[in-house]
This record gives C-alpha cells, sequence and structure tokens, in this order.
C-alpha cells in the first residue's frame, strides 16, 4: 500500500483519505503482513495512524494507488518476478514521476528480478483467473497515450508473452470518462475460474455510459469461453442506491467489485445503503465461502475514483531456497 503523499491531489481530503488507508491497512494487517510505503518524512505519522501491525517502509511515493504503480508479479517454474508496466499517470493525466519509479524501486529492494512491459499499463486495467485468462479493457489500454500507433493485437501478443496468458477477453470499456479510461477491477472481478462477479448499477438507475459497458461486458461474456474453452458463470453485483450512500463527489465510485482478496477475508467498500451493503455481503459470502468477509468504509478513497482494490497490491510469497 502507498500513504497519499500531496496536498496538491486531495486538498482539504487529505486527511480523510490518509484515515481511509490506515483503516483498510489494519483491517488487512489482521489476515496477512502488509507494507506501506511512505515518503521520508511522512513515515513516522503513517505508522501512527497504521499501527503495530503494519510495516511502513521510506519510499517516496505521490498517492495511494498502489494497484496500479507497484509491479505485477508473475509465478513460473517456482520462481516470482515483478513485471514494470511503466506507470505514466493513467496516460499522463497525472504527473507522477515518483510513483513512475516505485515498480524499480521496490524491486530493487526486496531483491525481486524485474521485467520491464513492453506496453504501459497499470495493475487495475486488468483481471486474471490465475489459469491463462486476462480479462481487460479496450479503452484503458488500447490508447494513444499509453500506447501510441499499437493496436490491439499487437498489444494482446504483447500481454501474453510479458504476463503468460494464453487468452485474452476483451470489454469495450468507456473513455475520457473518468482519469482511469475504465479499468476492469470496477466492473468485473473473479471468484473463482469461469465464475465472475459484474458490477451493475443499481435497480431503477437511468442508464448511462456506465451501466452501458456493463451491458456490453455482460454480452462479450455470456458468449464468450475462458482459456480452458470452459463459458463464464456472470453473477450481478448491484450497486448501491447513491441516495442512501454516505459519500459524495463527481467521481464518487460506488461499486462493490473493487474488492481486495487476502489470506482468510474478503474486504469490501461500506457505502452506507444499508440493504445494498448486506446485499452485496452476501452475494461475496456465497462466492468466497471459506473466508471471512469484512465491509470497510472509504467515502474518501472513493470520491476520488477508486476502491480498496486500487489502493492493495498483493504480492506472493517467496518459494523457500
Amino acid at each position: 500500500m502507498a500513504w497519499p503523499a500531496l496536498d496538491a491531489i486531495w486538498e482539504e481530503d487529505l486527511r480523510s483519505v490518509r484515515e481511509d488507508i490506515a483503516r483498510i491497512a489494519r483491517a488487512v494487517g489482521e489476515y496477512e503482513a502488509v507494507v506501506m510505503m511512505a515518503r521520508p518524512e511522512q513515515v513516522d505519522a503513517a505508522r501512527r495512524a497504521v499501527g503495530s501491525q503494519v510495516e511502513v517502509i521510506p519510499l517516496t511515493v505521490d498517492d495511494l494507488w498502489a494497484r496500479d504503480t507497484v509491479p505485477v508479479f508473475v509465478e513460473e517454474g517456482g520462481k516470482v518476478t515483478g513485471v514494470d508496466l511503466n506507470f505514466n499517470g493513467w496516460g499522463d493525466k497525472q504527473e507522477h514521476k515518483n510513483d513512475g519509479a516505485v515498480g524499480r524501486t521496490l524491486l530493487q529492494k526486496y531483491g525481486i528480478p524485474r521485467n520491464q512491459a513492453p506496453l504501459v499499463a497499470e495493475g487495475g486495467s486488468f483481471e486474471t483467473d490465475g489459469e491463462g485468462t486476462l480479462l481487460i479493457a479496450e479503452s484503458s489500454i488500447v490508447n494513444d497515450s499509453r500506447n501510441r500507433g499499437k493496436n490491439r493485437d499487437v498489444i494482446e501478443a504483447e500481454l501474453k508473452q510479458t504476463l503468460g496468458v494464453e487468452k485474452v477477453v476483451w470489454l469495450a470499456g468507456v473513455r475520457g470518462e473518468d482519469i482511469t479510461d475504465a479499468h476492469v477491477d470496477s466492473l468485473v472481478r473473479f471468484t473463482a475460474p469461469r465464475v465472475v462477479l459484474l458490477d451493475r448499477a443499481h435497480p431503477g438507475t437511468p442508464p448511462d455510459s456506465w451501466s452501458r459497458s456493463a451491458d456490453q461486458a455482460k454480452s462479450v461474456l455470456s458468449k464468450a469461453t475462458d482459456a480452458r474453452g470452459r463459458r463464464f458463470e456472470i453473477i450481478d453485483l448491484p450497486q448501491p442506491d447513491l441516495d442512501r450512500i454516505t459519500g459524495r463527489g463527481d467521481d464518487f465510485v460506488a461499486t462493490y467489485a473493487n474488492i481486495y482478496v487476502a489470506n482468510g477475508a474478503v474486504f469490501m467498500p461500506l457505502f452506507g445503503d444499508r440493504q445494498a451493503d448486506d446485499r452485496a455481503r452476501g452475494i461475496l459470502r456465497e462466492h468466497f465461502p471459506e473466508r471471512e468477509v469484512v465491509p470497510v468504509a472509504i467515502d474518501t478513497i472513493a470520491s476520488g475514483g477508486g476502491g480498496i482494490h486500487c489502493s492493495t497490491h498483493d504480492q506472493p510469497g517467496q518459494p523457500a531456497a
């Protein structure tokens, strides 16, 4: 995870977003080891906020979006490699010079081999099942702000080579309406091979570009197969009623799909619509029966356009020597 560093990004919300990040870190720390990256001059404040269960390391970051800045880890033949996706501030929409260096710096610190990807992407832009299937929105990667001059076929070949996947399922996504150009981790998530949760608008909500994107994703997934030729089982995951949630903001992301799956637990956002929160928790319990489902309030993170998955990044354990 990464400690939010800049007043220029969060302005008057910096204190509140740090409280959200600390709340997630403490919750996840009950189940697995958590490392928080923080600017050297902010390490002490971060340590006080997250408590003794969370390790805080000095590493100069700009913002909290560890899912997109930390390398993607690939495991092959008992070896873990970090794939640096060349983070560029979601297509240079924000300046993130320090976050762009996190991949290289973090891998050097932990002695993990680095593979620099031949393309620009973010960890939240795709979803994998661990068995060779990758889901990704075309809007967020076949995009001149990341990969100028590269068409979908070229990018698909590079994803397969870099990540070791065998099949890429392309969704349309939404261009230009949020800073990420529609990351998949707020739309569709695997709960198991072949089984996906799909974000859906609250019943009765007027159609918009996001609900049409979900409709398109459902249409594609209902006809597609995974890398092993299996049809997808699609589970609708309805959003809360925006009139009943406790958070606000034009960029507020009210999706329950942006979960973090940890060792022994699943962390989901708590939005304040009690009926919708309970419904989402029930769906997650059904599909993660061996994990505890832990709700966490993240209104300020959500107001910034992200969620729990966006602000965390898992790393597989290194095999014993």
